[in-house]
C-alpha cells in the first residue's frame, strides 16, 4: 500500500509509541466503546426529546468518525446541512457589520420566507442596475439572523449563494466563503468559484481558496481538485496520502486516478481520454497530455469553450477555410456567448470573396446568400462605405441579421467601435434610436459636485450627508436658508428640497416650526406593500423591494416622486448609510 511508503522512521516511531500507549490505557481502563456511544446518544436523545417526533430512533443517525472526514459510501458519516442547522446556536453568516450600514442583526427577523423567495425570484430575472445590485448585496450579505417564517436557514443560505452566482462577482464569493469558513457548508458555491477560475485559466487563484481554508474538505469534487492542487504545489506525499485514504473508504474514479498517477509520475503512459463531464475533468485531460488537441462544436459546454479560449487552445479556428460554413456558424455562436473574440470572427468575414456587383449592391445581394455569407458581404460593404448615413444603415442591417439568428451579442464590441466614430449630431432621426441603443455611453462616476447656492438641495448644505456638518451648524444654516426662501416669493420648494428637509427632520435636526407652511407631506406616496413591511420592521424585504423599484435604472435617473418614497422609507427605518449614498447621487449637480 502506497501509504506505508510515505511513513519515515520518525512517523513510524510515533505511531509505535501511540499504539502501545493506547494498549496501556486500555489495560488500565477497559471501555466498551459501543455502550459508550449508546450512552452518549441516549443522553442526546433525552436532551432533544422535544424535537424528535414519532419516536424516531436516533441510533440510526449515529455518526462514526473517520480519518479526514471521509467515509464509505455505505457508511456515510458526514454531517449534512440539515443536521447542522438543527443545532440551537446558528452561526451568523455574512460579510458586513450591520452597524456600519445602519442595520441590525434582526433585520430579517420579521420577514416571511415565501415573500423573500418570490421577491428574489423576480430580482434574479431582472437586468438590474449597479445601484440596485449594491442594495441587494448589502441586504443579503449583512451579518444577520435568518428569517424564521416559511424558510429554513439552509434555504436562506442557498438564496444568498444563488444571488452571488447570478451576479458573477468572483471576488465577493471568495471573500464570503473564506471569511465565514463555509466551503463545506456551501459546496455548490465553492465548486462554482473553482470552475470559473479554471475556465479562466486562473488555476493558482482556484487553488488558493483551499490554502485559505481551515476546514477539512468533504465534498468529493472539491476534494479531488484539492489533491490536484497539492500536486501542483509540490506536496505530492500529502496528495498521495489523501488519495489513498479516500480509496480505503470506497472512492473510485478510474479517469481521475489515471490522470493523477501520471502527474505523480507513477506512470509515463499518456492517457489521451478526454472527459467533458466537468471543467476539472477536461482540464486534467489537457494537463496530462503534451499533445492535447480538442475541437469544440455546437454541443460543447460554454464553460469548456471559455477554457479553450483562455488557454489559447482555439488556434485551429484561425486556420479555418471560408468554405467550412458549419464551423463558422460554431464560431458565431461562441462569439455570441463571449467565448471567442469578436475581432477573430470579423477578420474571418474579410476572407470571403465577393464580386464587384455583389459589393456594389450589398443590401440586395446579401439576401440571396446564406446567412453567414450575407453577414460577411454586409461587413465588407461597411468597411468600403464612406458615406456616414449609408454606413449606419448597413450597421443596422448587420445587427438585425445577428438578432434574427439569436446571435445579437456577436456584433457588440465591433459595432460600438464603428458608432464611436460617428458624430451624433449628424445622425438622422430615423437612426438615432439604433445609435443610442448600441453606443457605449461612458459614465464618469467620479464627477465633481458643483454647488448652487441659490437652490437648497444643491447648496453646500448637502455636505451634511457626507458627515461634514455638525448637527448644530446644519440646523442654523438650514433655518437661515429657509428664512431667505420665505422672503423670496419666487422660490418654491421642489420635491428634492423637501426630500432634503425631511431627511434632516428624521435625523433629529431642529427646523423651526414657522417654516412648516412652506410645504406639505403626502403620507400616501409609499406603496401599500412597502408601508406594511415598514410597519412590521421587515427591513430586509423593504431593501429588496426598493431594489426592485430601481430595477435597471441608475438611481440618479429615477423620477423625483419615486426618489421621495424611497428616501422616506429609508428614513422611517433609520437606514442612514444607504439613504446618504442615494441622496449624494440624486441631489447635487455634477459637472
Amino acid at each position: 500500500m502506497k501509504i506505508l511508503k510515505l511513513l519515515n522512521k520518525k512517523n513510524f516511531s510515533i505511531l509505535f509509541f501511540l499504539f502501545f500507549t493506547c494498549i496501556a490505557n486500555a489495560e488500565e481502563k477497559p471501555v466498551d466503546i459501543w455502550n459508550l456511544d449508546k450512552k452518549e446518544i441516549e443522553e442526546k436523545k433525552a436532551t432533544n426529546n422535544s424535537e424528535i417526533s414519532n419516536g424516531e430512533n436516533i441510533l440510526q443517525e449515529n455518526i462514526e468518525p473517520s480519518v479526514f472526514g471521509m467515509q464509505n459510501q455505505n457508511q456515510k458519516s458526514s454531517i449534512n446541512l440539515d443536521e447542522k442547522f438543527d443545532t440551537k446556536e446558528i452561526k451568523i453568516i455574512g460579510l458586513y457589520d450591520p452597524e456600519d450600514y445602519s442595520l441590525n442583526v434582526d433585520m430579517w427577523a420579521n420577514s416571511d420566507g415565501d415573500q423573500l423567495k418570490n421577491l428574489l425570484t423576480k430580482l434574479n430575472k431582472m437586468d438590474l442596475s449597479n445601484d440596485a445590485i449594491e442594495i441587494i448585496n448589502t441586504s443579503l450579505l449583512i451579518n444577520a439572523h435568518s428569517p424564521k417564517k416559511n424558510i429554513s436557514d439552509k434555504e436562506f443560505l442557498k438564496l444568498k449563494s444563488d444571488w452571488l452566482i447570478k451576479n458573477l462577482n468572483l471576488d465577493l464569493i471568495e471573500e464570503y466563503l473564506i471569511q465565514n469558513q463555509i466551503i463545506n457548508l456551501h459546496p455548490e458555491l465553492t465548486k462554482y468559484l473553482v470552475d470559473e477560475h479554471i475556465s479562466n485559466s486562473k488555476i493558482d487563484k482556484a487553488c488558493s481558496i483551499f490554502s485559505k481554508n481551515n476546514e477539512l474538505i468533504t465534498d468529493e469534487y472539491l476534494s479531488k481538485f484539492n489533491i490536484y492542487c497539492l500536486i501542483k504545489n509540490n506536496k505530492r506525499e500529502e496528495a498521495q496520502l489523501i488519495l489513498d485514504l479516500k480509496k480505503e473508504t470506497g472512492f473510485k474514479d478510474e479517469y481521475f486516478e489515471k490522470k493523477i498517477n501520471y502527474l505523480l509520475k507513477y506512470t509515463k503512459k499518456i492517457d489521451d481520454s478526454v472527459s467533458e463531464k466537468s471543467i476539472f475533468d477536461f482540464y486534467l485531460a489537457h494537463q496530462t497530455n503534451p499533445n492535447f488537441n480538442f475541437e469544440p462544436n455546437d454541443k460543447t459546454k460554454k464553460i469548456i469553450w471559455k477554457y479553450l479560449s483562455s488557454a489559447n487552445l482555439l488556434d485551429s479556428f484561425k486556420q479555418i477555410n471560408v468554405s467550412e460554413i458549419e464551423k463558422i456558424g460554431t464560431i458565431e455562436k461562441a462569439v455570441h456567448n463571449k467565448n471567442y473574440p469578436e475581432k477573430e470572427l470579423f477578420d474571418l468575414y474579410k476572407r470571403f470573396q465577393f464580386n464587384f456587383n455583389q459589393l456594389l449592391n450589398a443590401q440586395n445581394e446579401y439576401k440571396k446568400l446564406s446567412k453567414i455569407e450575407g453577414r460577411a458581404l454586409i461587413y465588407q460593404k461597411i468597411l468600403l462605405e464612406s458615406e456616414m448615413v449609408e454606413k449606419l444603415k448597413l450597421l443596422r442591417v448587420l445587427k438585425d441579421s445577428f438578432k434574427d439568428d439569436d446571435l445579437d451579442k456577436a456584433f457588440d464590441l465591433e459595432l460600438k467601435i464603428f458608432l464611436e466614430k460617428i458624430n451624433p449630431v449628424d445622425i438622422p432621426d430615423n437612426l438615432t434610436s439604433f445609435y443610442y441603443t448600441n453606443i457605449q455611453i461612458e459614465k464618469d462616476e467620479d464627477k465633481k459636485i458643483k454647488f448652487n447656492s441659490d437652490i437648497m438641495h444643491q447648496s453646500k448644505l448637502i455636505n451634511y450627508f457626507n458627515g461634514d456638518y455638525a448637527s448644530s451648524k446644519i440646523s442654523k444654516d438650514t433655518n437661515n436658508f429657509l428664512k431667505k426662501i420665505k422672503k423670496n416669493k419666487k422660490y418654491f420648494l421642489s420635491k428634492k428640497d423637501i426630500i432634503f428637509l425631511e431627511s434632516l427632520r428624521y435625523d433629529g435636526i431642529e427646523i423651526s416650526e414657522k417654516y412648516d407652511d412652506l410645504y406639505q407631506i403626502d403620507e400616501n406616496e409609499i406603496p401599500t406593500d412597502i408601508q406594511i413591511m415598514i410597519n412590521n420592521s421587515e427591513t430586509g424585504l423593504v431593501l429588496l423591494r426598493i431594489a426592485e423599484v430601481i430595477g435597471q435604472d441608475e438611481i440618479d435617473r429615477i423620477d423625483e416622486d419615486t426618489i421621495y418614497f424611497i428616501i422616506t422609507a429609508l428614513n422611517k427605518l433609520n437606514i442612514d448609510w444607504i439613504r446618504n449614498k442615494i441622496l449624494l447621487k440624486v441631489l447635487p449637480l455634477k459637472v
